[in-house]
């Protein structure tokens, strides 16, 4: 009779430990799931890499960026862009200076306060460049430098003039022998600045 209880039992046990296998894959696979895609994207956490590599900590990146962004204006600390409408037309130009041995030019542009000018230059040897510039109503001779490099060939970058007046570059040849300086620049300049030792400044009126 015993046996015979133990058969009838036999069943209900072995469906009992049916579902607890299924619980325990189930939890096991969501474990993995919790690992490997869900921390990655919701929490930028990835022990395994594979978020990574599946490109879901983006999602994370992209997240915190706008969570970032978001507590800054909150605070106050900027995200709201700064317009700066202009009565003057686009300019964009690239030009070559031709420098002998020993020989300096500066160029600038005159720009108002707060404008920006985007810029890229290179040159065929080592030059010695400063980025400066000249306030409107400084005594004369006086310059305020941003950069000093020694024997470089490029630079890149923006910039947002803090004073009215005129902004750009001297570039020196240190070489013995000749170098070209080639600059592209863009921006809403109305007038450009040529200096070379011994001649009179160049003026260019841009349309």
């Amino acid at each position: 009779m015993e046996a015979t209880h133990e058969n009838e039992n036999l069943p209900v046990v072995m469906a009992r430990e049916r579902i607890a296998l299924a619980a325990g894959a189930a939890l096991l696979v969501a474990g993995v799931i919790l690992v490997a895609a869900v921390l990655p994207a919701e929490y930028g956490v990835d022990p395994l890499g594979i978020g990574r590599r599946l490109g879901l900590t983006a999602m994370s990146d992209v997240a915190q960026q706008v969570e970032s962004l978001s507590a800054g204006r909150a605070a106050g600390g900027g995200g709201v862009p700064t317009i700066a409408p202009q009565d003057r037309p686009y300019q964009q130009e690239t030009i070559d200076f031709q420098l002998g041995p020993g020989q300096f030019i500066e160029y600038k542009y005159r720009l108002a306060k707060s404008e920006a000018l985007l810029y890229s230059w290179k040159a065929t040897g080592p030059v010695n460049v400063d980025l400066h510039a000249e306030p409107d109503g400084a005594p004369r001779g006086y310059a305020e430098s941003y950069e000093k490099k020694e024997r470089i060939t490029q630079g890149a970058g923006t910039l947002t003039a803090p004073f009215s007046g005129i902004h750009g570059w001297y570039w020196q040849n240190q070489g013995k022998t000749g170098v070209t300086v080639t600059l592209s620049s863009a921006g809403f300049y109305k007038i450009s600045h040529e200096f070379r030792a011994g001649e009179p400044a160049r003026n260019k009126i841009f349309q």
